[in-house]
């Protein structure tokens, strides 16, 4: 059962990795190109002083919530987490790109399943 359990989060931490890999590739890949112009509305742009890649480090605790048909509900620690970031940066995830293994219907309802009190984001994309 501990083998199981230890297997299970290696594979998690695996799946973190090439997560961010990815993401760090493709922004390097858009340095390259010009910055398309801010699509999102002005207060949640100002309101998050966190990078996109900060902003998703953040959210390292909720990856087995978010992930596509888990029956896992939050932790407390991804519920810190997300009370922590914030409805600011949180949206600015939300319009962010896709990201392999993350259901971004799932990652939006992590505010009411964490009982934060924070309005749906404006989802532009």
């Amino acid at each position: 059962m501990m083998m199981k359990t230890m297997r299970v989060r290696l594979a998690m931490a695996l799946l973190m990795i090439i997560t961010v890999l990815t993401i760090v590739t493709a922004q390097q890949t858009d340095l390259q190109q010009p910055p398309p112009p801010p699509m999102l509305p002005e207060e949640e742009v100002g309101g998050c002083s966190r990078t996109f890649f900060s902003a998703l480090v953040q959210l390292i605790p909720c990856r087995a919530a978010v992930t596509p048909f888990s029956p896992i509900p939050p932790t407390e620690m991804c519920c810190s987490a997300v009370v922590t970031l914030g409805r600011p940066c949180l949206c600015l995830l939300a319009n962010g790109p896709p990201l392999s293994g993350i259901d971004r219907s799932m990652a939006l309802q992590l505010p009411q399943r964490c009982s934060a009190n924070f309005p749906p984001c404006d989802v532009i994309n």
